[in-house]
Formats: structure tokens, sequence, C-alpha cells
């Protein structure tokens, strides 16, 4: 997919501070000078080419319902398929591999602790993978922003 100046600017400019008002998508419009329909459906085809996996808040672990970050030793034959089955799970918000023996890494946040583990142990039983399950013990700050231009 070819980026349009409207793409990058929405992926590079409303990483952090997204408005937090009635109708944020309006506002990032009138920033871009474009329309709010615009703004939407350039969004949702941009996670359609996979550009975007989500738009979303995060928030400090352990505020709101429960997460954790979790990996898997996983064949590499069967990378693709696993990642796929994990990212149909609407409480993962995205998963990664790593070059590594324990190479597919996923974070997963649920509205209560049962959740996260029925979440966590239907995914293994999917799979047939065992899933390690690495809560947090000390938080640290980590700025999930990158600039794109």
């Amino acid at each position: 997919m070819n980026l349009t100046s409207v793409d990058q600017r929405l992926l590079n400019d409303f990483q952090r501070d997204f408005p937090l008002e009635p109708r944020p998508y309006a506002r990032m419009a009138a920033k871009l000078g474009v329309g709010e329909g615009e703004v939407l459906e350039r969004l949702a085809d941009l996670r359609c080419c996979g550009a975007v996996s989500r738009v979303g808040a995060v928030v400090q672990p352990g505020t709101v319902g429960a997460s954790t970050l979790a990996a898997m030793q996983v064949p590499q034959d069967r990378l693709e398929e696993v990642a796929d089955a994990i990212s149909a799970y609407p409480e993962v918000n995205h998963n990664y591999e790593r070059d590594h023996a324990i190479n597919l890494w996923f974070v997963t946040a649920a509205p209560d602790e049962a959740r996260l583990e029925e979440v966590l142990a239907s995914i293994e039983k999917e799979t047939g993978i065992p899933v390690m399950d690495l809560r947090l013990m000390a938080p640290f700050h980590i700025d999930l922003g990158f600039d794109l231009s």
C-alpha cells in the first residue's frame, strides 16, 4: 500500500495525545485539513492493510482490568498459524516474533483476572503449545511511539 500524506500523518501525529473528547476523529480531521469521514476511512484502510492493528488507549498496567506479557516457543513452520490464532482474540492487542527459542510474544488484557486466565488457557488448548505468563513485577515506562517521518 502506498501511504498518502494523510495516512503518514495519521500514523505519526496521533500516536500520543489522541483527542479525548466526544468526537476525536473530527478533531483529528480538523488538524489534518480533511473531513471526519476521510479520517475514519483512512484508518479503516490502514487497519485492513495491516499498517494499524488497533486504535485505542494504552493505560498503566494494573489500573484497569488485568494484563500480562506472554510468550511461546512455536515451531517455525507453525509461527504464522499460531500468531493468527492469537491475534483473533480481542483481548490480545499485539503479538510479535523474536529471534530466540521462545519466539512468539504477545500482550493480553482482559476485564479481570478470571477472563485473562481463560484467554491464556484457551490459547494453550487451541494451539497445543504452553503459554508462559510473564506478569509484571515492577512497572517502568516504555514510550511505544515511533517517529515515522
